[in-house]
């Protein structure tokens, strides 16, 4: 399903951090540039329902994010920058199990899953360590982890590598973006590498959209704004 927008405004507090916004977006793999203040993150944020639009209409997988916004963060994964925004319980295995909780399932069941996505993240020795003991590109791991075992249908990640070194950059990145992964992706991402490699890129400038279009050409086109 799309995502859409029409005529968005968002204010926070005094300030107008989107304005204007209209568009539709049936890609995998959504690149989301611009340079800090530009919008961008107000902009994941509203389609994941963290914050709510002053005017306009939002769609996301069909879903008003402000009168459903139960039913999309059943189906919405969101990664933050900072992995210690989403680390909640005391060790790997429970922080992972933790996101669990609301589907209600058998002990069992839960365990497997578990056990699986700790596996699948690199995870799996380090299941009984203390969460917040971990380096930064383990903690962002661990974060990944969480949003990923629900197997959300729309994977909404916030600079999930801003803070990483070059290895875990490519750790994070594999996940997101592999040849395997079938979620939906909203990558908002400060690496042009990173979103060169996705289906469509998206460009904000003060609160407004000033692009839509194949990665390369908004890039070049954000690149040859920065050198004005």
């Amino acid at each position: 399903m799309s995502i859409l927008l029409d005529d968005v405004a968002v204010r926070l507090g005094e300030r107008l951090a989107l304005e204007g916004v209209s568009l539709r977006l049936d890609q995998q793999r959504i690149a989301v540039i611009g340079a800090n203040g530009s919008g961008k993150s107000t902009f994941a944020r509203l389609l994941g329902g963290l914050v709510t639009a002053e005017s306009g209409d939002v769609s996301v997988l069909g879903l008003d994010p402000a009168r459903q916004a139960k039913e999309l963060r059943r189906r919405v994964g969101f990664i933050f920058s900072n992995p210690d925004a989403q680390i909640i319980m005391p060790t790997v295995a429970e922080d992972v199990a933790f996101s669990l909780r609301g589907d209600r399932l058998p002990k069992a069941r839960a365990a497997e899953r578990v056990a699986a996505a700790l596996e699948q993240f690199g995870l799996a020795e380090l299941a009984d360590r203390a969460a917040h003991d971990l380096s930064g590109g383990q903690k962002q791991l661990l974060a990944l982890c969480g949003a990923m075992i629900r197997r959300p249908e729309l994977v909404i990640a916030d600079e999930p590598t801003a803070y990483l070194d070059a290895r875990n950059s490519r750790l994070i990145a594999g996940h997101l973006l592999g040849e395997a992964s079938s979620h939906r992706l909203v990558l908002v991402t400060h690496d042009l590498a990173l979103a060169a490699r996705c289906d469509v890129a998206v460009l904000f400038d003060e609160g407004r959209l000033v692009a839509v279009g194949t990665p390369l050409d908004v890039i070049d086109r954000y690149e040859t704004s920065l050198q004005c």
